[in-house]
């Protein structure tokens, strides 16, 4: 028999452990009226009532409709959310507040992550949408919320009094949070927290101390733990990845292709190599050409634990310093790797190229291969270039030069875009950073592996086989409006009523000989490009102007490419079953993937976009490093953005984002042209454009956020600008202009009011 609520008087609204305890104890119905009813409340009372049962339902502890709430038993319609894993790739999260009756663990709900939106991590906090879906529930999220609760990163201080603050790694985040439990971390080193107390109280306790900021690795490891990517292996996965190493390799089952010298052409530092080309001419005026690949769908069998472990990863992730693999490296760098002189399992796209670079009669076959050499792009190009390369780089340049003709009639996009390659010496410092080199080299394993991910796609076509395909859809009507707006601005003409073609940007930058205005239309085009993702539905490939495209060519690093690989097994009959008891029989699709292939190929598109955010977050770290011995420096760099509180410039040749505050540009008002995209003075009519390059001095570069911070050469600097017309008030900086001070030991960065500072970094010398 449940017990009466007490009827005692209350005065004021109830806090929200009344609210739970009255409905737990109610007889009946326990609406907002009824709550109201019991603690006597009125007028503002019953309003301030309303919104805080609204709170409570978004916090999940309470669910019903206004006319009757109860305790928490299911999942609120709307509630919010925390991830607390990443599981196959897909967001795991559990209501945020959770208190039911019985003591029972919080429900899981698998999170169902847009395509375009950044991808979710661990600790990240979510107001999403909840279905039930089976015995179980999914979440839909509506918006990500600030994470300031969620687990952080940072470098720990101690101010003048002694306490100890977490100074962000983020450059994103300006504020440091106060610490209640170092965990035995000491001054300046780096750790990760996590929330302990709220409101006033609000502060963060270490729950692992990773070490040196500034030590190598540490800025690889900084985006690890950043984006909550999964670096460690569990051992069962470890296990099970050397049962598949020892797997035979079925020589009488395969097709032998060990006669043919193939090649793979690779970056001198690779790290792994599942690709090589081989091709000679037909004598039609062609090429009979192959390429092949490691085989990795025979070693990792859908629903085994290293496929569950690869599908939560969904990708290797590339840092200067190391690779977060997809897969545990007796398999990446060993088993599955095309090594040089060693037998190997690939899988072999064999295809003719006629005498107008076309590709057709392709075929798949599963193949064992031993590739001839492994030769680094440069010294490919070299041997190309002094004409003392073999027959089988004469070859492949030939067969490439056919390629490369009818990829100029495809017209794909060709945008220049320079790859910034960070040099590490053995002790793991920066020895250098630079524009990595666009060879010949490069383009013809490019072309080659285009080929091979046509053949794969029209091939599972003709099979009637799921294709994941490689999706870029074409600009979207409001970016190109908006382009069209920006050329507008700038004196040039894009007419809205053809077909926008990659083609129509190609001739756009063919006719513009000035290399800055070059660069300035490039970064327009390249804004209004769609982000390309993984899907079941073909739409095509814009930027390479193909109508069916797949990855096939990268299974080792890429997930992607390995449901390619499972589906032309099941597609070609090349099936080749594992001995008895060791793992999965099957290394074809699994009837999951088959029956729903959108849920894997949406995860797999958003741990895509984490590698290229967690692999550019770190570039951008070493970067700020390599410059911090050179501040107070003169650089050539050009504009890349523009805002109302200033614009972004880059290093020219060496990248480097860097923000130049609009309140350093002096003392006139400068107004914000969005259309044009420019910073323009309203006295002197100085103008600071996209596009436009400048000298800047470098003012600061912190390697701990990454964050460049540029000045005017010749400016007057820190004159602070009125605020007028739709500029907001500057941002109050607690930084110092001049770098952090230290205490009275010398050995602690300090802030106002005793508060630690940004770390500037400003001036350290180079190792």
């Amino acid at each position: 028999m449940q017990k009466r609520p007490n009827t005692r008087k209350f005065q004021g609204l109830p806090s929200k452990d009344q609210i739970l305890e009255f409905i737990k104890n109610a007889d009946g119905p326990a609406g907002k009226r009824e709550i109201s009813k019991h603690f006597r409340l009125k007028g503002q009372e019953k309003i301030a009532l309303k919104a805080r049962l609204k709170d409570m339902a978004e916090e999940g502890l309470i669910d019903g409709r206004k006319t009757a709430f109860h305790r928490m038993g299911g999942v609120p319609k709307v509630t919010v959310l925390r991830i607390v894993e990443i599981d196959e790739g897909e967001p795991v999260a559990v209501p945020e507040s959770w208190q039911p009756d019985d003591g029972a663990a919080p429900p899981r709900l698998r999170v169902i992550e847009r395509k375009k939106q950044a991808a979710l991590r661990v600790g990240d906090r979510i107001l999403a949408r909840t279905e039930e879906a089976g015995k179980g529930f999914i979440a839909h999220p509506m918006k990500k919320l600030p994470n300031e609760e969620g687990a952080m990163l940072g470098v720990i201080e101690i101010d003048k009094g002694g306490q100890a603050w977490l100074a962000p790694v983020d450059k994103k985040i300006r504020t440091s949070t106060k610490v209640s439990d170092k965990g035995g971390a000491e001054a300046g080193q780096l750790v990760l927290a996590e929330p302990a107390g709220r409101g006033r109280n609000a502060s963060a306790k270490v729950i692992e101390v990773l070490g040196d900021p500034l030590a190598p690795k540490s800025y690889s490891l900084i985006a690890i733990h950043k984006f909550g990517i999964p670096h460690t292996f569990p051992q069962d996965v470890l296990d099970e990845a050397e049962l598949a190493a020892k797997l035979p390799l079925h020589e009488e089952k395969r097709e032998d292709l060990r006669h043919l010298p193939i090649v793979a052409i690779d970056p001198a530092d690779a790290r792994d190599h599942d690709d090589a080309i081989w091709a000679e001419p037909d004598g039609k005026g062609g090429f009979k050409a192959l390429v092949a690949i490691a085989d990795v769908s025979y070693y990792v069998r859908p629903g085994s634990r290293l496929d569950r472990e690869a599908r939560k990863r969904g990708n290797s992730v590339y840092f200067p310093d190391r690779v977060v693999p997809m897969l545990p490296e007796v398999l990446s760098a060993d088993v599955c790797s095309l090594r040089e002189g060693e037998d190997r399992a690939a899988m072999a796209c064999h295809f003719t190229i006629n005498e107008k670079g076309q590709i057709s009669n392709w075929r798949f076959t599963r193949a064992i291969v031993r590739i001839a050499e492994t030769v680094a792009y440069e010294v490919a190009q070299q041997r190309i270039d002094e004409e003392t390369a073999g027959d089988n780089l004469k070859n492949l340049w030939a067969a490439w030069k056919l390629l490369a003709s009818a990829r100029a009639d495809r017209d794909p996009l060709d945008l220049d875009l320079p790859e910034r390659r960070v040099v590490l010496n053995e002790a793991g410092q920066i020895e250098e950073i630079a524009v990595r080199e666009r060879l010949d080299a490069h383009r013809v394993v490019e072309d080659f592996m285009i080929s091979a991910n046509v053949a794969a796609a029209k091939a599972l076509e003709s099979k009637v086989q799921p294709v994941v395909y490689r999706i870029h859809e074409p600009p979207s009507r409001e970016k190109l409006i908006a382009l069209r707006e920006y050329f507008d601005a700038i004196g040039k003409n894009l007419a809205l009523g053809q077909v926008i073609t990659p083609g129509l940007f190609n001739r756009m930058l063919k006719d513009i000989a000035d290399p800055s205005e070059k660069a300035l239309i490039m970064e327009a085009v390249l804004r209004s490009q769609t982000q390309a993702y993984y899907g079941p539905q073909n739409a095509g490939h814009f930027g390479l102007a193909l109508g069916s495209y797949a990855h096939f060519t990268s299974p080792i690093r890429r997930y992607a490419d390995l449901l390619v690989h499972r589906a032309l097994v099941d597609g070609f009959g090349l099936e080749l079953p594992a001995p008895k008891g060791a793992i999965p029989d099957s290394s074809g699709l699994a009837d999951r993937d088959r029956d729903d292939l959108s849920k894997i190929t949406d995860v797999i598109s958003v741990t895509e976009r984490r590698a290229m955010e967690a692999e550019r977050d770190t570039v951008d770290r070493y970067v700020a490093a390599w410059l911090s011995a050179r501040v107070g420096e003169v650089f050539p760099t050009r504009i890349t953005g523009v805002q109302s509180f200033g614009f972004f410039a880059t290093i020219v040749g060496l990248g480097g984002d860097g923000l130049v505050p609009i309140s350093t540009l002096g003392r006139e008002y400068f107004r914000h042209d969005d259309a044009a995209r420019a910073l323009i003075g309203s006295d002197s009519g100085t103008k600071f454009a996209v596009g436009d390059t400048l000298d800047l001095r470098l003012g600061e570069a912190n390697p701990l956020t990454g964050a460049l911070k540029f000045e005017l050469p010749d400016g007057d600097g820190g004159q602070k600008v009125q605020p007028r017309g739709d500029r907001p008030a500057p941002r109050k900086d607690r930084s110092f202009k001049n770098g952090p001070r230290k205490d009275k030991q010398g050995k602690h960065q300090v802030g106002p009011r005793g508060r630690p500072g940004n770390i500037r970094h400003q001036g350290r010398k180079k190792k």
